[in-house]
């Protein structure tokens, strides 16, 4: 049975739990190496001398080791040590722990690695078919082992993913305006409004928005960026869509103007839809910017720089 040290543990016993798990891992992380190391020898001396660390330092980390446990972890004869069966437990977990720190370590280094390291890249449905595909051909054509971890989402997710550090960058739209996030324009994508084979206007090549001020409207859901910019034309154009679906994916939202449930404002297909006219809009300016955006003031990794640099350098040539 371990021996309970009489000295006051690092609080008291009526602290709140929560604080003194906190107090007790910064108390104990810097020394759990050291006592790893002595465990597996046995000796102070031998450690010392393969951790280069002074002797005299590792004797005092594991003496406030055990005083900060309040148990003892060694029984001690002469210069030997040997685990009392409290240590055997305790050493178990923290070797767990330091492996754990070991292979958390390898995969930070790895990912930040200039040739072979991971990007983490967003970007909009629309976006997916065919324009990213052809970004990163073209990136790893001088980057060839630089891995990616993508997420197609809609442009608010986005940047939420943006501000938790689950992002490195994001192709968005539109461009954004906020204090805690860095953005450029790259380009800019005409939007169209899509009507059925058979409506009305079909035999049109182009219109002014207000023509489709009676329409049905098929829409993004709220928060999607391409739903503010149909709600901001439409306002532009003097009236309020009637909107008869929300979706959350443009492809979607162009079958179902093939099936005659309203019309939609949409960037160009990658491949033509049929059942569909899409229509030039004329008034107002119907277009929307694309851009890339990260998180103000954070260090990329070197490969986050290469991939910044490239995007950067396809402004005005983004979209095929």
């Amino acid at each position: 049975m371990a021996h309970q040290r009489s000295s006051e543990p690092w609080r008291s016993r009526d602290s709140d739990r929560g604080s003194d798990t906190e107090d007790i891992v910064a108390l104990l992380a810097p020394r759990l190496a050291h006592f790893a190391g002595v465990a597996r020898t046995e000796h102070v001396t031998r450690a010392a001398q393969e951790m280069n660390v002074p002797q005299s330092t590792l004797s005092r980390a594991l003496v406030r080791l055990e005083q900060d446990l309040g148990v003892d972890l060694f029984a001690r004869r002469g210069r030997t040590l040997s685990l009392t069966p409290a240590g055997r437990t305790f050493l178990a977990s923290v070797e767990r722990a330091l492996a754990e720190i070991e292979r958390a370590a390898d995969e930070v280094r790895a990912d930040a690695d200039r040739a072979t390291g991971k990007v983490a890249f967003g970007f909009l449905h629309t976006m997916g078919a065919e324009t990213v595909p052809g970004l990163l051909h073209a990136f790893r054509a001088d980057h060839p082992r630089v891995r990616f971890s993508l997420v197609q989402n809609y442009g608010e997710a986005m940047l939420e993913r943006l501000r938790a550090g689950e992002l490195d960058l994001c192709l968005t739209s539109p461009v954004p305006d906020a204090p805690d996030l860095a953005a450029r324009r790259l380009d800019e994508q005409k939007l169209r409004l899509v009507v059925p084979a058979d409506h009305r206007l079909a035999a049109r090549r182009r219109i002014k928005l207000a023509e489709a001020a009676d329409e049905n409207f098929v829409t993004l859901e709220p928060g999607y960026g391409l739903r503010r910019i149909t709600d901001d034309l439409c306002k532009e154009a003097g009236f309020r869509p009637k909107v008869a679906f929300e979706g959350e994916e443009a492809e979607t939202l162009r079958g179902l103007v093939a099936a005659g449930l309203g019309v939609a404002l949409l960037p160009p297909p990658t491949v033509p839809r049929p059942g569909v006219v899409e229509l030039a809009v004329t008034a107002p300016r119907a277009a929307r910017e694309i851009g890339v955006a990260w998180l103000a003031g954070r260090a990329d990794t070197p490969p986050v720089a290469a991939f910044k640099k490239f995007l950067l350098s396809r402004r005005g040539n983004l979209l095929p």
